[in-house]
Formats: C-alpha cells, sequence, structure tokens
C-alpha cells in the first residue's frame, strides 16, 4: 500500500498515485479549536493528535527562523527592529544568523524533533516540511511593514545584505536537516502580495529578491526538496517571477484574493500547487462544499496539486462542517 510520503511524492512529481494526500496544510486558529473543543473535540491535543483525529494524513513542518530569541523585540506590531544603519550592524545582526546555536540555549535545527521527523518519515508515516524567512519576509520583519517599503530605496545596501547572508544562512540549514532525512518540500515564507495583487514591482523583485533565489534554490534542489512560496494575496502576477526563479510551486492560492487555480495552471503548466479551497464556503453545507470541489477536480487530475483549505480554517465553521469537509475530500479524490 502507498505510503503517506510516497503519496506526497507522486502527486508532487505529477505522477500517478493509488491515494491522493488527505492534507490540512496550516495548523488550524486557536478560536476554531476552541470552537471545536466546546462541540466534543477532545481537548488540549497537539496539531498532530488532530491531524489524526480527523483522518489526515501526517504531516510535520519546522519553521526555522533567523532571528534569536534573544534579539530585542518591536515595539509594536508591525514595527521593526532596525533604527538606522549603525543599530543594524552593531546590534542586530549578531542577533541574526547564528548557527547552529545562539547563545547556547537555542537550537536553530532542533535534534530531538528532528529525530522524530526522521523516524516517521523513514517508515512512510509522515511527510516532512520546513519553511524559512524569505527575501520579502525577513527584511520586513527587521525594517518594520512601512520602513521596508522605504528601505527598498533608502537603505538598499542593508536590504542586499540581509539577503546575501539569508543565503548563506539557509544552505546552512538545508544542509543541516538532510542530515535527518530529506524533505517533501520546503517554502519562503513571502506574503508579499494582497487583494489586488503584489506589493512590489517586477523591477523591485529582480533587484532585491531574483538574485538571491537564483542562489540557493539550486542548492536546495539538489537535495531533491521541492521548493514552494508562501503567499497570501493574489499571486496570479508573481507566479510568473516565481516561475522564473527556480520555485516550484506555490499555496496558499487565497480564493477571496481572486486567485483562479484554472487560470494559473494555464500560465505555470508545471507548477505545483497546494490549498485554494475556499475556506469561505465549508459553513454553507454540504452542496456548497460539493461545488468547491468540482471546481478543482479538473486541476487535480492534471496532477502537481494538493487540495486544501486555502488558509487556516475560519472559527465560524462547526465541528460537523469540517468533518463533512474531510469526507468529501477523501470522496472526491479516492
Amino acid at each position: 500500500m502507498t505510503t503517506t510520503v510516497e503519496a506526497f511524492k507522486k502527486i508532487l512529481n505529477f505522477e500517478e498515485s493509488d491515494r491522493y494526500p488527505i492534507m490540512e496544510w496550516a495548523s488550524w486558529w486557536d478560536k476554531t479549536i476552541a470552537k471545536w473543543e466546546n462541540q466534543g473535540l477532545p481537548a488540549n491535543m497537539s496539531q498532530f493528535e488532530t491531524m489524526e483525529y480527523f483522518g489526515l494524513d501526517l504531516h510535520y513542518q519546522d519553521w526555522i527562523r533567523p532571528i534569536s530569541p534573544t534579539c530585542r523585540p518591536p515595539e509594536s506590531y508591525g514595527a521593526g527592529i532596525i533604527k538606522s544603519a549603525d543599530d543594524y550592524y552593531d546590534n542586530v545582526l549578531p542577533k541574526l544568523f547564528n548557527f547552529p546555536l545562539v547563545d547556547n540555549d537555542w537550537k536553530t535545527v532542533d535534534p530531538v524533533k528532528w529525530e522524530k521527523f526522521a523516524t516517521d518519515h523513514e517508515s512512510g508515516k509522515a511527510a516532512v516540511w520546513f519553511s524559512v524567512d524569505g527575501f520579502f519576509w525577513l527584511p520586513r520583519r527587521l525594517f518594520g511593514i512601512e520602513n521596508h517599503m522605504f528601505a527598498f530605496y533608502d537603505n538598499p545596501e542593508i536590504m542586499h545584505d540581509i539577503n546575501k547572508r539569508n543565503v548563506d544562512w539557509i544552505v546552512k540549514i538545508v544542509d543541516e536537516i538532510c542530515t535527518y532525512c530529506v524533505p517533501e518540500f520546503m517554502t519562503f515564507a513571502e506574503d508579499m502580495s494582497y487583494n489586488n495583487g503584489m506589493m512590489i514591482g517586477k523591477n523591485l523583485f529582480d533587484e532585491f529578491m531574483l538574485p538571491y533565489y537564483q542562489e540557493v534554490i539550486p542548492h536546495i534542489k539538489s537535495k531533491g526538496i521541492k521548493v514552494i512560496i508562501d503567499s497570501d494575496g493574489d499571486v496570479t502576477e508573481g507566479s510568473k517571477w516565481f516561475t522564473e526563479a527556480g520555485i516550484d510551486g506555490i499555496l496558499p492560492l487565497e480564493r477571496q484574493a481572486g486567485v483562479d487555480l484554472t487560470e494559473l495552471r494555464k500560465i505555470n503548466p508545471e507548477q505545483l500547487y497546494i490549498g485554494h479551497f475556499d475556506k469561505m464556503v465549508m459553513d454553507k453545507g454540504e452542496e456548497a462544499m460539493r461545488t468547491e470541489f468540482e471546481r478543482l477536480m479538473p486541476t487535480v487530475k492534471q496532477g502537481g496539486y494538493i487540495i486544501s483549505c486555502d488558509h487556516q480554517t475560519p472559527p465560524n465553521v462547526s465541528l460537523e462542517d469540517y468533518k463533512l469537509y474531510v469526507k468529501l475530500l477523501r470522496e472526491y479524490t479516492n
């Protein structure tokens, strides 16, 4: 029988499989879980126990962050950490990209976690993937949301310095992870689009992001790992940029932002996709959910696409709604 790991690999390689991954790529909102616990979900389960409760295929993710926990936090949500060029080099940079330990108390790649991942991966029980901060995401975290947009023009040297160092750090992370197992895929966290499209133009992407993707992606792919972009919003225009950079796929493909999977596949026929089931229909009953599955099935039959919620399941979805969703997902894909 095809294992979970084999099923993921076959779909991500556009190969036929005798079973389809039944996946929820993102963990559930705490408010959603709290509501479900009031409706009968066993309390205090881990993310992985919750997957098993719903009969989902097990997958392990680790988001490995380049900022030490000992780095000072931003003063408010959306604010930055960097206050000036001198502050970046003197105070912030020493708290970035440390490998493998920071202040002897923070494990960049936690061996206990990854030994567990490797054991279940080798047995075929669980697919494995990991995330890193991408070349839009990390500068935004360091500069803050507003100052990041100015930094493309006001602090280009620091922008490039951050991303050059991030490339070297990611290479180390990938090499370390692969001493445990070879994940099915990885994601660059970017979130560089919104409901009206991309947050920057192609010219800024080409100058500040493309060279770093093109430097690090071949190394990741040489290990046998698929490379996927995680960006909310409408990524239709950006999907072309990502293909040029050598990226294999995109998630979560938010329907509310106007993403149309059929059109994306026409633009990028070899691109992989995860997500895109419209979370806004999950509380609308069986007929609405069936209509959504019917919309997605032509792309499923083409391969290279794993259905999942197009972001975290919202709290208005009941426990019974979600059980029905999983039941229908299994029905349509098996």
